[in-house]
């Protein structure tokens, strides 16, 4: 059986990234590691950059900037380690 850190590093994420897809579609971090890994692979980078713009603009609505500014390093973090290759 795999550990979760096994997966994390399969997955060519950090675990804020993972963390972010798991919020996102309110899934275990496990289950998140394997979609964001299947989404690196299909090269659908963009599917990940929109869950984690999403999440930030769930945290701005719900009032907390302290995890909105949290995820926008995730995300700027993501941007520069997985551009988009469709652009």
């Amino acid at each position: 059986m795999l550990t979760y850190q096994e997966c994390l590093d399969m997955s060519g994420l950090t675990e804020d990234e993972i963390e972010a897809i798991a919020e996102h579609e309110r899934m275990d971090p496990m289950i998140a590691a394997a979609l964001g890994q299947y989404l690196i692979v299909k090269d659908d980078e963009a599917r990940i950059r929109t869950i984690i713009l999403d999440d930030i603009k769930k945290a701005e609505k719900g009032g907390n900037e302290a995890h909105a500014e949290a995820l926008r390093k995730v995300l700027k973090h993501f941007l520069a380690t997985h551009p988009d290759r469709k652009d």
